[in-house]
This record gives C-alpha cells, structure tokens and sequence, in this order.
C-alpha cells in the first residue's frame, strides 16, 4: 500500500467585485478497493455552502453556492488517500476476449455501446492512422493490441502543455502532432473505439517526481472495458498502463464532461485563473 497526500490549489483573481453562480467540483478521487481515502478537506473563500452528490458516472460532485460578492475565489482540496494498485499488471482477461478481435458479449454491449461510439465518425487521417497499428487478419493479445496503441501515441506525439480550456480533436492532434496528456487520451479513445473497444475518459493525478519550476497539474489518460478484468487504464502520455501513480477523479464518455472545477461569475471579463497541484508520498 502507498499512501499519497494531494493538494489540488485553484485560484482565481477578478478585477472587480463579482456575484458568483454556483460552481461544479470533481475533486475527491474514486473510491473502490484499489484506491482509499484517508482523510478529506475542502476549503473554500469566500465561505460556500455544499451539495454532494454522485453523478451518472458514480463521479463525486459538489455543488459550491455563494452568498456574497468577491474580488477573489480559492479553493483548496486536501486529501490523504491508500493506493493498493500495486500490481497493474495482475488481471485475467476473459478467454473469449484475450485475444483480439473479439465481440462484446451481447448483455455487456447494451451496456457499453454509448462508450464504443466516436465523438467524430469521419476522419480519413484517423482511419487510416489506426490502419497501422492493426490490420486485418492479425491476431494478437487484446492487452498487447491497447498497449501497442499507447507506446504509438507516445513515440509520435510532442507532449505539450496547454492551459486553455478544450480537448483537440484527433485529427486535429495526428495534424499537429502535439497534444496535451487529455489530448493524447481522447486520441486513444477514439482510436480504441474505432477498433471496437469500448473507452472512457479520465481525470485525475499523477504522482511524478517533484520540480522547483512545475507547480503540478491534473492529469489524463483512458479506460477500455475488458471482459472479465473491468474497465483498464492505459496512459498513453507515458506509454504504459496505469499503475499505482495514477490518482482516478472522475470519468466520463466524453472529456469536456468532467472539468476539475467548473463555475461562472457576473461581472467585468478579466479574471485571471492560477492552478497548482501537488502529490507527494507521505
């Protein structure tokens, strides 16, 4: 077991006083028996009542409202958690999926078919992108085909940070060739899909070794439901499948669906946003 502390800091700066609407937090991380929360707190300024809840995707939510105008917004998360992914790599596939391709048993697709549509169904550049990692007629381990596709993505694309809000589209990453970490995962997704895997997003953390010039950010990869495993993780950012670094938040079939913190204001355009995120091993 390891234990990671995680201070996630948002920090917005206006340049008037401002009526804030209600704001959407996807901060605590998801719960299960790999991962643990230890402890949890949520501070908040100016003073904000909250409204938990679990969303369609069982992610946790608070809803944060305000009552008084403010020339500022913190809000800082503090949490302890108990990561027991040890062993990424210790799951059976189901024989009839171990190798690929395969089909979804009828039941299970009923079920994942919203996650195996593509959010762009014309892309010639992806199609043919996908052509080379698999072709027909081969036969290969599911698990080797997914990870073959995140050492693809992080052998030809320049990891890039971007601090404005939006995903790129996979043609638009595969033209550019350059993308964010969400970036990199939406592209394996729709990648993933086009192969007949169902995939979903992920926001979260990732514990890396600490920098005095990199004050930390969220970070992304995807999941692929895998018959008899569950939903896998592959983090094509890094290549490889996620492991006992990676901190889940929330998912979602879609990325623009879980923004860490998502609010408005009423009041002069103008504010400034600063955002750190810390993860250490305590």
């Amino acid at each position: 077991m390891q234990r990671y502390k995680i201070l996630h800091r948002t920090y917005y700066n206006f340049p008037a006083a401002v009526r804030l609407e209600p704001h959407v937090l996807r901060l605590r991380p998801r719960e299960g028996y790999e991962l643990r929360i230890e402890s949890s707190t949520l501070d908040i300024t100016p003073p904000a009542a909250l409204r938990w809840h679990r969303d369609v995707e069982d992610n946790s939510v608070a809803i944060a409202t305000f009552d008084s105008p403010t020339t500022q917004l913190l809000i800082e998360s503090n949490i302890i958690i108990q990561q027991y992914n040890q062993a990424p790599l210790d799951f059976l596939v189901a024989d009839y999926a171990a190798h690929y391709p395969f089909a979804y048993k009828p039941e299970d697709k009923a079920v994942l078919s919203p996650y195996m549509t593509a959010g762009h169904p014309l892309s010639n550049l992806l199609d043919k992108w996908v052509a080379n990692i698999w072709q027909p007629g081969e036969r290969i381990q599911t698990y080797s085909l997914l990870q073959r596709l995140a050492e693809r993505i992080q052998q030809t694309l320049v990891y890039q940070l971007r601090e404005e809000p939006g995903v790129q589209s996979a043609t638009d990453t595969l033209t550019r060739g350059t993308g964010s970490c969400r970036d990199s995962a939406y592209l394996f997704m729709e990648a993933a899909r086009r192969l007949g895997f169902a995939a979903r997003f992920v926001s979260g953390y990732l514990h890396t070794q600490p920098s005095p010039t990199d004050f930390g950010a969220t970070h992304a990869w995807a999941e692929v439901f895998l018959p008899g495993a569950g939903w896998k993780g592959f983090d094509p950012t890094i290549g490889a499948i996620v492991g006992t670094d990676h901190i889940a938040v929330a998912v979602a079939r879609q990325p623009e669906s879980v923004p860490p913190v998502a609010g408005a204001y009423v009041g002069p355009p103008g504010a400034t946003l600063d955002v750190g995120v810390w993860v250490t091993e305590t």
